[in-house]
């Protein structure tokens, strides 16, 4: 597993990430996948504008493209999911299902976050899933990029959300 330093080195690079997708007007979500000390894939939230969908969200693109360069069938396990923002549950039960056991996210989701979920209480496959979760990697930078998301006007995503709300009254760390 990687230290304190790498963790914050990786969500640099999920941050740079997430800003490209807020330079573009998209929620700034960035997602890099990390083995063995490699960034082997990375992904940021798309198509959160106008005609917006919830399935490009940026950790399922990063496993897409993982799997894209990969093929099917190989062990995830060593793989590590660095977010700029919690996983929301269906990015948190896809990478659980792709058996990838360790999540580093920066900033938190009140909202829709889903790694709070108690998997002992659910079907053998959940259940059995040992997993390993740091929070609030580089919260600050990535708070900063949130709150600046929801402060610029004629954004409508999410827009007037608990998510909203909570960010805009968090104070600077």
């Amino acid at each position: 597993m990687a230290d304190g330093n790498a963790h914050e080195l990786f969500m640099e690079m999920a941050l740079q990430q997430a800003q490209e997708a807020l330079n573009r007007g998209d929620f700034p979500v960035g997602c890099v996948l990390v083995e063995d000390g490699q960034v082997v894939a990375d992904g940021r939230r798309v198509n959160s504008g106008p005609g917006s969908n919830e399935i490009d969200h940026a950790e399922i693109l990063a496993l897409r493209q993982l799997i894209h360069r990969r093929g099917t069938g190989r062990d995830l396990g060593n793989v590590i999911v660095y977010s700029t923002m919690e996983p929301c549950l269906m990015c948190f039960s896809t990478l659980i299902v792709n058996n990838i056991q360790t999540m580093v996210y920066a900033y938190e989701d009140v909202m829709g976050g889903g790694t709070g979920l108690d998997l002992s209480g659910l079907n053998p496959l959940y259940a059995a899933m040992d997993l390993v979760i740091i929070p609030h990697i580089l919260r600050a930078k990535s708070l900063a990029l949130f709150k600046n998301f929801f402060s610029t006007p004629g954004n409508h995503y999410l827009n007037q959300s608990l998510l909203a709300t909570y960010t805009l009254r968090q104070k600077k760390e």
